[in-house]
C-alpha cells in the first residue's frame, strides 16, 4: 500500500480546464436537479471508491447518510494526493475538489481502468454542495479542508495523526440548487449491493442515521455469478448451473454470467468500468451476437434444429434469460454525460469472441443444460410465429373497423400527440361519465371490460389474443414486439383512470406490468400517467367540497362549524360520478392531480413486477407480509 502511496502524487493530477457555470448550468452535469440528480452526487463519490478498489489499493467503502442531512463517504485506498500542484499552485487535494476535469483518470499513472472518466465527479459535488469536507488519511497525517458551495474555506491543514489511510467526503446539498435534499436510503442500498456485485472482494457497508439500526454489509466473492443468482432469486430455473466466464485479455476485461429461467422476459444488465450502461451499447451487441451465434451453431451440430428449420433469432435466445455483461477497460468511450452507453468498436469483438468461445466450451461439457436451454429457445420461436400471425390478424381485423381503431375507443379530434390524452378508464359505466364529461377535442376514452389479461405470465400470441389488451394496443398505435415503433404513439398522455379500491388498483397492475413489460419506452419518456380521483364528496350549505385522501377530508370538516349540517359520500367508483363531477375533480387539466410513473431503479421494478405478478406464490406472499403494515386504509 505504501508503494501505492508514493506511486500516487500531484503529477498526476492533470488540470483541463476551470471550473465554471456548473451552478448556474447542474443540468449539463449531473442531468438534472430532482431526485435523481441529487443522488449523482453520491455516484460520482463513490464512483472514486470503486476506481480505488479497482485499482486493487481499496478493500473497504463506508456510505453513511447522516442525520444531519449530510451524505459521506469513506474509502481505505491511497488517500487523495495532497502535496502542491506544479500547475495550479495548490494542493492536490483542493485541486481536485474545485477544479473541474482535474483528476487521476487523464494521466498515465492513476488509474489503469476508472469509471468516473469524465473527470466531472467531486469537483461538481462540491460546486452543487452548500458545505463540503476532505479529510485525507496519508503518510501517518489526517489532512482536513473545508468548502463552501466549491471555494476553500481555509487552506489545507493537518488536525492530527492517523495509522488510517484512505479519504472522506462528507458533503450537503444545496437546498438553492435541488428540489429535494433528502436521501433516499433504498435507492444508494441498491447501488451500492450492485457495485458490491461487481468488485469481487471488497467490503461495501451503507448506514442510515436517521434511523436506528438501519445498516447493510455487502460482500460478494463470486462476482456477478452472485448478481445473476440474486435476480434468479424469485424465478424458476431450468435446472441448469449458471455459466460464467472471466477473462482479461489487451483489450480489457470481460466478465460474463447468465442463467436461464422459465419466465418469457429477458433482464440483461451491462456495465462498463462499474458504471451501468443503462442504454447498452459495444459490449452488449457482442454479447447478443455470440449468444444467437453459438446457439444456432450448437443446435445446428447436433441436429436440434432441422436442416429445413429456420435459424434462431436474437428474440428467440433472449427469451426467459438472465445475465450480467461487464467489461473492464483503460480508455472508455461513453456516449454523454451520464454514460449510459459503451461505444469502443474493439470491445464488441472482444466480447464476442470471448464470450463466444467459452459459451461453446460450456455446451459441448454440459449437454442437458445446453439441450434444456436450446429446448426453451425453440419453444420461444414458434411462440414468435404464432404471435406474428396474431399480430397480423390483429392488424387486419383493424384495418376493416376503420382506421385500425378499435369501436369502443371514443377518440379524441385532435390529430397532435402531443396535444392529446387517452384515459383508461375500467368498466362501461365509468367509461359512459367520461365520454360526456371529457374535451372531445383533446381527450379520448378507451373503457376496459374486466381485468385484463396478467402479461407476467404469458407469451405474446397469447396476449394479442385478450381483446382488451388487443384494443389498447390498437389505440397505442406504436405496434408491440418487433414492430413496436415510439413515433407512431398517437397520445403524449396515457393516463390510467380506476377505481379507488382493490379492484381498481389489481386493474392499474396488470395495465401497469403490460407497460412495463411491452412499452417499457413509454414510461421511460413519461408518457404514462395515474389518475387521482376524489375519494370523498362532502356538501355543504349547497356546495361541493372534494377529499383526494382521509387526511383532506379530515381538514375539510375541521373547517366546519361544530353545529354545520354538511352531507358525506364515499365514492366506491368512478361510475358514481356524474359527467360534470369526473371533469371538475379528475379530467380537467386545470383542476386535476396526475401522477407521472417513473422508473427510477429497473432493477427493483423488474423484481417489484416479478414478485407481485408471476408464477412463485411464496415471494409474493411474503412481499404481502411484509408491506401489509404500511397499508393504511383497505376495502374488503
Amino acid at each position: 500500500m505504501s508503494n501505492g502511496s508514493q506511486a500516487y502524487g500531484a503529477d498526476q493530477i492533470q488540470v483541463l480546464e476551470g471550473l465554471s457555470a456548473v451552478r448556474k448550468r447542474p443540468g449539463m452535469y449531473i442531468g438534472s436537479t430532482d431526485l435523481v440528480g441529487l443522488h449523482h452526487l453520491v455516484w460520482e463519490i463513490v464512483d472514486n471508491a470503486i476506481d480505488e478498489a479497482m485499482a486493487g489499493y481499496c478493500t473497504e467503502i463506508k456510505v453513511v447518510v447522516r442525520a444531519d442531512g449530510g451524505l459521506e463517504v469513506e474509502d481505505n485506498g491511497r488517500g487523495i494526493p495532497v502535496d502542491k500542484h506544479q500547475k495550479t499552485g495548490k494542493s492536490a487535494l483542493e485541486t481536485v475538489m474545485t477544479v473541474l476535469h482535474a483528476g487521476g483518470k487523464f494521466g498515465d499513472g492513476g488509474y489503469k481502468v476508472s469509471g468516473g472518466l469524465h473527470g466531472v465527479g467531486v469537483s461538481v459535488v462540491n460546486a452543487l454542495s452548500d458545505r463540503t469536507i476532505a479529510e485525507v488519511y496519508r503518510d501517518g497525517k489526517i489532512y482536513y479542508q473545508e468548502y463552501r458551495r466549491g471555494d476553500a474555506g481555509a487552506e489545507l491543514k493537518v488536525i492530527g495523526d492517523t495509522d488510517k489511510q484512505g479519504t472522506k467526503i462528507t458533503f450537503y446539498p444545496d437546498d438553492e440548487i435541488f428540489d429535494s435534499v433528502i436521501f433516499d436510503f433504498n435507492t444508494i442500498a441498491v447501488r451500492l449491493r450492485q457495485q458490491a456485485y461487481l468488485t469481487k472482494g471488497i467490503n461495501i457497508t451503507v448506514v442510515d442515521e436517521r434511523e436506528v439500526g438501519k445498516k447493510y454489509g455487502f460482500y460478494f466473492e463470486g462476482g456477478v455469478r452472485s448478481y445473476v443468482q440474486h435476480l434468479n432469486k424469485s424465478k424458476e430455473d431450468l435446472g441448469t448451473k449458471i455459466f460464467y466466464v472471466e477473462k482479461e485479455e489487451a483489450e480489457g476485461v470481460v466478465e460474463i454470467a447468465l442463467q436461464y429461467n422459465k419466465t418469457f422476459k429477458d433482464v440483461v444488465y451491462t456495465f462498463a468500468n462499474n458504471i451501468h450502461t443503462v442504454e447498452g451499447g459495444t459490449h452488449l451487441t457482442g454479447f447478443r451476437a455470440a449468444l444467437t451465434k453459438t446457439i444456432n451453431a450448437y443446435a445446428r451440430s447436433n441436429e436440434l434444429l432441422k436442416a429445413k428449420d429456420d435459424n434462431l433469432t436474437s428474440d428467440d435466445v433472449k427469451e426467459g434469460l438472465t445475465a450480467v455483461v461487464s467489461v473492464k477497460l483503460g480508455d472508455p468511450q461513453f456516449e454523454g454525460q451520464t454514460k449510459g452507453k459503451l461505444g469502443n468498436a474493439d470491445i464488441r469483438t472482444l466480447v464476442e469472441r470471448v464470450f463466444g468461445e467459452a459459451l461453446s466450451t460450456y455446451f459441448e461439457e454440459n449437454p442437458s443444460d445446453a439441450r434444456a436451454i436450446i429446448g426453451k429457445t425453440l419453444l420461444a420461436a414458434r411462440a414468435r410465429m404464432a404471435a406474428r400471425a396474431a399480430r397480423d390478424t390483429v392488424i387486419r381485423k383493424g384495418a376493416l373497423e376503420g382506421m385500425t381503431l378499435p369501436g369502443k375507443l371514443a377518440d379524441c379530434s385532435s390529430r397532435k400527440p402531443e396535444d392529446s390524452e387517452l384515459f383508461i378508464v375500467e368498466g362501461d359505466s365509468a367509461g359512459g361519465s367520461a365520454k360526456q364529461g371529457r374535451d372531445r377535442h383533446t381527450q379520448a376514452i378507451l373503457p376496459l371490460r374486466g381485468k385484463i389479461l396478467n402479461v407476467e405470465q404469458a407469451r405474446l400470441d397469447r396476449i394479442l389474443g385478450n381483446n382488451e389488451v388487443k384494443n389498447l394496443v390498437i389505440a397505442l398505435g406504436v405496434g408491440i414486439g418487433e414492430t413496436f415503433d415510439i413515433e407512431r404513439l398517437r397520445y403524449h398522455k396515457v393516463v390510467i383512470m380506476t377505481d379507488a379500491d382493490v379492484d381498481g388498483a389489481h386493474i392499474r397492475t396488470l395495465i401497469l406490468t403490460l407497460f412495463y413489460r411491452y412499452f417499457k419506452e413509454l414510461i421511460e419518456d413519461g408518457y404514462i400517467y395515474i389518475a387521482q380521483p376524489p375519494l370523498y364528496k362532502i356538501g355543504k350549505s349547497g356546495k361541493a367540497h372534494y377529499a383526494y385522501t382521509d387526511d383532506d377530508k379530515e381538514k375539510i370538516l375541521q373547517k366546519f362549524g361544530p353545529n354545520d349540517k354538511y352531507s358525506l359520500q364515499r365514492y366506491k367508483g368512478l361510475g358514481e360520478m356524474n359527467p360534470d363531477q369526473l371533469w371538475e375533480t379528475t379530467m380537467d387539466p386545470e383542476s386535476r392531480s396526475l401522477l407521472q410513473v417513473t422508473i427510477e431503479d429497473a432493477e427493483r421494478a423488474d423484481k417489484v413486477f416479478d414478485t407481485l405478478m408471476g408464477a412463485e406464490v411464496a415471494p409474493r406472499k411474503k412481499f404481502i407480509q411484509s408491506y401489509a403494515k404500511e397499508v393504511k386504509n383497505l376495502d374488503i
